[in-house]
């Protein structure tokens, strides 16, 4: 709708509640006409309040420079098994594999003569409990991913932070986004591992 609809749209609304409230037998007080009003947006939709989660998650897309089209996708990816049925295993198993073969395929390009077992170990080391644990507390994931007291926070994170990538894969719809944010957040190329 271009601007001066949309203006319209607002006014006929407005009008629509001004009748209302003219033509009842129980007005509404100002103040519930003030709430009305502050919870409609600019173009008539209802307005929703943001919870902690959703603002969590809006302030983790701006970190990794990926916007999701489907934020389900993410709260997914940020669910652990200990909260809900509706989690991030699946995603963890494919994001696992991308950070694997982005590993390889970086360290492949950077020499072609690797041998097959340091490419393994070099893979391993950064794909690792360890270095999945640093990289997702470095991206702050303890403060977003939902998980049920008492379950192991090492884990939990290390597990949000491989799901992140498979969710940015889904929700993309190519490896390659994925493997682009993770070398843009993962600091590029890793030689000295």
């Amino acid at each position: 709708m271009a601007g001066g609809s949309q203006g319209s749209l607002l006014f006929h609304c407005r009008f629509f509640l001004l009748t209302i409230l003219v033509s009842s037998a129980r007005p509404l007080s100002p103040l519930q006409l003030m709430q009305v009003e502050a919870d409609t947006t600019s173009s008539g939709e209802k307005a929703t309040a943001r919870s902690p989660f959703s603002i969590a998650l809006e302030n983790l897309q701006k970190q990794i420079g990926y916007e999701f089209k489907d934020v389900g996708i993410l709260r997914r990816a940020m669910t652990h098994p200990s909260f809900s049925e509706e989690n991030h295993r699946a995603l963890g198993v494919a994001g696992v594999y991308l950070i694997q073969s982005a590993v390889a395929v970086r360290y492949l390009s950077n020499d072609p003569e690797i041998s097959g077992s340091d490419l393994s170990s070099k893979v391993v080391k950064m794909s690792d409990g360890s270095a999945c644990a640093r990289d997702a507390l470095a991206l702050g994931l303890e403060k977003v991913v939902r998980v049920a007291p008492k379950t192991n926070a090492t884990s939990a994170v290390c597990g949000a932070y491989r799901a992140l990538y498979g969710a940015i894969a889904l929700d993309s719809g190519t490896v390659d986004s994925a493997v682009s944010v993770f070398w843009n957040n993962h600091g590029g190329f890793v030689s000295a591992i």
